[in-house]
């Protein structure tokens, strides 16, 4: 059966042609194999019979053209396969670009990798310059780079500096900075972008060169001497055995100057290689697991536009001041002004920070309301309590504020580590309460775990998967439990830390080997980000839920909560904090030879004991979650991944060894007989 046609080629009576691509079926462009074909087999028309002029635009409401279609990327088996589909996606753009007749992309809210590959391939771009224009090469997120030529032709349009800065990092640009270095040609309203593409066409101006020193640098003998001032820029980040594409990158430009077709060559061999690595395989994995849990939030029968939050703390007035940055009206609740004054400075904060337009900033910190009296109750369609861990505590506000809450509307906590069914003891309808675990800090944190217990209503549920969605979170349905799932399987790593340091590893020691695994930040610096007091509250109610001993060294952590040296926040804690950062002394002797697999395989068999029970559905899921929630590795693509790929048997027999050396609490658990 044929598929629908994607693309659609209209003349016009003044000589200009129009592609517009409008995949069927689905909400934005991407560029898989049928739609590549069938865009060459219109070119090769376009060729034989060539238009005055060619505009290629998007038919689709969300954007230009998102880039490749990612989903194949995970059907290539081999180097050759990866070779013969970047190929043929060059081809394509080569095709566009040697149309004898002016071409121009017309390009409204985004143009992503091949999306932007193909605009590149144009004479010229014209941008909507209405708040939404996001032009970027973001693929060393996936741990490959451009394929259909992008790592030649943004060197060639914008220069090295610029084009460098688009691919190593793999952050969009938005609308002033893509005119600014030359990525589009001109800004317009989005009614007149038709005519603005016909009107540049029929003016064929010069095109846009790269500024006379990136031609400089691109000189042979100086790229040389630049690769060294690059890498250094991306080691800050990201290291070459853990993420090789930023590297290939700069390797491609150095030995070819983004000049022949030697380098269009050499960039299809390298992607080739790119996607066959481990890395490219986990990170592509990750991105469609952060793809599964936006479908998760899906839709709720219950609107949501006002949340109520109680407790302006760091977590609830960050929550507060989240909900408020994305739109929704909020109230936010504590015993008096002075503790909701804090919380209100934060959040202008984060408001200037965020958002460009003052107008926009203004209706931001309007939309977040100080309401000490507790008002906002009545109305919420989301109350999510924030208050301290204290389940007498929560119960006594439960009780307050579930006779005044709409029964629509979704009751939510945002504890840590004390159980639903605890919780809801009281409660007149139970099965209404939801967990909605933040994480800190909310603004940069994606997911947020929500908890539901065995006697939770399905609508309740589905209205807080759907309330995540709307405040641009990822939503991780949990089953309530010790911990829940991040930090049931965060805290054996960071009780194994303190083991080690109470072995008399020294402690930066015990965080370069995390890092060096890949982790974003050791386990003792963690301790100190999340809070020394809150590590020492939650991790005692885990240990005990779980029937666990605490290390000998949690002594030294107790010591120093009760001397409120607590972490980062309060200048000290394991480390002296200055200017936000940890002050680290130079360590020279080696780490012990099992160090770093005491420190991860704890999180793994935690990770199956999570499995065993359910606390999530499956495996892909559990991955997610300790991806997006601790951070572990994304080029590892999650523990149970990372397990995958090491070995089963390898896991549990490496286990086994640790148990014997250091206790039961490397026993395998028997999860790990079901994966064998």
């Amino acid at each position: 059966m044929t598929e629908p046609a994607a693309w659609q080629l209209t003349r016009a009576a003044d000589g200009i042609a129009t592609l517009t691509l409008d995949r069927p079926g689905s909400s934005a462009n991407s560029l898989g194999r049928a739609v590549m074909r069938e865009l060459g087999e219109l070119l090769k028309g376009l060729r034989a019979q060539p238009p005055r002029g060619l505009i290629i635009c998007s038919g689709k409401k969300s954007g230009f053209i998102a880039g490749a279609d990612i989903r194949e990327f995970t059907t290539l088996h081999n180097q050759a396969e990866a070779l013969e589909l970047i190929r043929g996606g060059q081809q394509v753009c080569d095709q566009l670009a040697a149309l004898p007749c002016p071409t121009v992309a017309a390009v409204h809210g985004f143009a992503m990798g091949g999306g932007l590959e193909l605009a590149l391939a144009c004479r010229y771009r014209i941008g909507v310059d209405d708040g939404r224009l996001s032009l970027g090469l973001p693929e060393v997120q996936l741990g490959i780079h451009p394929g259909f030529g992008g790592t030649v032709r943004s060197v060639q349009l914008l220069g090295m500096r610029a084009a460098m800065e688009l691919m190593l990092a793999g952050k969009p640009v938005r609308a002033d900075r893509a005119l600014a270095i030359g990525l589009v040609d001109r800004l317009v309203a989005t009614s007149e972008l038709d005519a603005a593409a016909r009107r540049i066409l029929n003016e064929t101006p010069g095109t846009h060169q790269a500024p006379f020193v990136d031609q400089l640098l691109n000189l042979p003998g100086v790229r040389g001497f630049m690769r060294g001032k690059l890498e250094a820029q991306v080691a800050r980040h990201a290291r070459r055995e853990h993420y090789p594409a930023p590297y290939a990158i700069i390797d491609l430009w150095v030995k070819y100057g983004a000049r022949g077709r030697a380098a269009y060559d050499a960039e299809a061999e390298s992607i080739a290689h790119l996607f066959t690595t481990t890395t490219a395989r986990s990170l592509v994995r990750v991105f469609l697991l952060q793809d599964r849990l936006k479908a998760l939030g899906g839709k709720s029968a219950t609107p949501i536009k006002r949340v109520h939050v109680v407790g302006a703390g760091v977590m609830g007035g960050d929550i507060a001041a989240w909900c408020a940055l994305r739109g929704l009206e909020v109230t936010l609740q504590d015993r008096e002004q002075k503790y909701l004054d804090p919380a209100l400075l934060r959040a202008s904060t984060l408001f200037d920070k965020r958002i460009k337009d003052p107008g926009e900033r203004a209706q931001a910190r309007d939309r977040l309301k100080a309401d000490v009296p507790g008002n906002g109750v009545a109305a919420a369609d989301v109350l999510i309590e924030a208050i301290f861990e204290d389940p007498d505590a929560k119960r006594a506000l439960y009780a307050q504020a579930e006779p005044k809450l709409p029964a629509t509307a979704v009751l939510a906590t945002n504890t840590s580590s004390i159980t639903l069914e605890v919780l809801a003891e009281k409660l007149e309808d139970p099965g209404r309460l939801i967990g909605l675990h933040f994480f800190n800090p909310v603004a940069q944190m994606p997911l947020v775990e929500v908890i539901h217990a065995a006697n939770t209503h399905a609508e309740p549920l589905a209205a807080a998967m759907a309330f995540a969605r709307r405040i641009d979170k990822l939503p991780l349905p949990c089953r309530s439990g010790p911990g829940f799932l991040v930090n049931r399987v965060l805290f054996p790593y960071l009780h194994e830390a303190l083991y080690a340091a109470g072995e008399g590893v020294p402690l930066a020691l015990i965080d370069q080997v995390a890092v060096e695994f890949g982790m974003p930040m050791g386990p003792i610096e963690l301790s100190d980000v999340v809070g020394l007091d809150v590590c020492m509250h939650v991790g005692d109610i885990i240990t005990r839920e779980l029937g666990r001993e605490l290390p000998p060294y949690a002594s030294r952590l107790r010591e120093l909560v009760a001397a409120k040296q607590v972490g980062r926040k309060s200048g000290q804690g394991f480390y002296l904090w200055q200017d936000g950062k940890p002050q680290r002394s130079a360590v020279a002797t080696p780490a012990p030879a099992d160090l770093t697999d005491r420190l991860i395989l704890p999180m793994l068999n935690e990770s199956a004991a999570c499995l065993r029970e359910q606390v999530v559905a499956d495996l892909d899921l559990l991955d997610a979650g300790i991806v997006f929630g601790v951070g572990f590795a994304p080029f590892r693509g999650g523990p149970m991944q990372y397990a995958r790929d090491r070995g089963i048997a390898n896991i549990v027999a490496r286990l086994a060894e640790l148990e014997a050396r250091h206790g039961s609490r490397f026993r395998p658990d028997p999860y790990w007989s079901t994966l064998s």
